[in-house]
């Protein structure tokens, strides 16, 4: 579990973070959303120590990030994976090695068993087959799950997630989520989305935080988000009529059926 109290960060005089209190929890897919602008992107790099903010605390299961020495830093990254939004995957090297790019770098592991382990994790995001292409022989949507294996190559404990469906179509967008969220449950990460995508969120979103103009407005979970009062939650998810309808469908049925692959 993430916890995050008071976090407040600026940049000369424009504060971007107020005083924002979060959780994310272990075991269950936690999204973050919010307009362009709205502080979301800060508040990811905040915690995966890119930014520093001025106030607050980032506890990693009660370990405060921002009072660790750079040897626990260096310790507490080993437990992280991340997933970047544009994969960023080494061209020159095959999909067998960039996911084993991780267990070079950080892990104890001798080269028979990395190759072991990197195997696995891609067996895992079903790409057996592929190990040896290069990501220029591949398809966005295998090039991300190509990403999501090396980001769980070193068993993290911590999934940080950047616009995982960037770029990519509706379908193959839904077949992401979904391992994002098996790969979570199974493996009992916490797992942290940053995602602009209202599929995601209302397929996948087992607990939102909703960022606007710095400061968290809502909390809540993919069933809660159709009944908020919160207007600038509203005006954000259902800007569209796809929503709008959505929206009119769960206040006159109660629910809506869950999404399937």
């Amino acid at each position: 579990m993430i916890e995050v109290r008071n976090l407040t960060k600026s940049f000369d005089d424009k504060t971007v973070l107020h005083g924002v209190d979060a959780t994310f929890y272990t075991g269950k897919t936690n999204l973050i959303i919010g307009q362009s602008g709205s502080g979301k992107t800060v508040l990811m790099k905040s915690l995966v120590g890119l930014l520093r903010p001025e106030e607050g605390e980032i506890l990693f299961d009660g370990r405060d990030l921002l009072k660790m020495k750079r040897d626990e830093i260096a310790d507490l990254r080993k437990e992280i994976g991340m997933l970047f939004q544009g994969s960023a995957l080494f061209d020159s090297e095959t999909v067998l090695g960039n996911v084993m790019f991780p267990l070079t770098m950080f892990s104890d592991m001798n080269r028979a068993q990395q190759r072991e382990r990197a195997m696995f994790c891609i067996e895992r995001v079903n790409l057996l087959g592929a190990e040896n292409k290069y990501p220029s022989e591949i398809s966005g949507g295998m090039q991300k799950r190509v990403a999501i294996a090396r980001a769980i190559s070193l068993n993290p404990r911590y999934l940080f997630c950047d616009e995982p469906n960037s770029g990519l179509d509706p379908k193959t967008s839904i077949l992401i989520d979904e391992l994002l969220s098996d790969i979570t449950h199974e493996y009992d990460i916490t797992t942290v989305i940053n995602t602009h995508d209202m599929n995601s969120v209302l397929g996948i979103g087992e607990n939102i935080i909703f960022i606007n103009k710095g400061y968290r407005e809502w909390v809540g979970d993919m069933s809660q988000i159709y009944n908020t009062s919160n207007e600038a939650l509203n005006n954000f998810v259902f800007a569209t009529r796809l929503f709008q309808e959505v929206r009119e469908y769960v206040a006159e049925h109660g629910t809506i059926a869950k999404r399937k692959s």
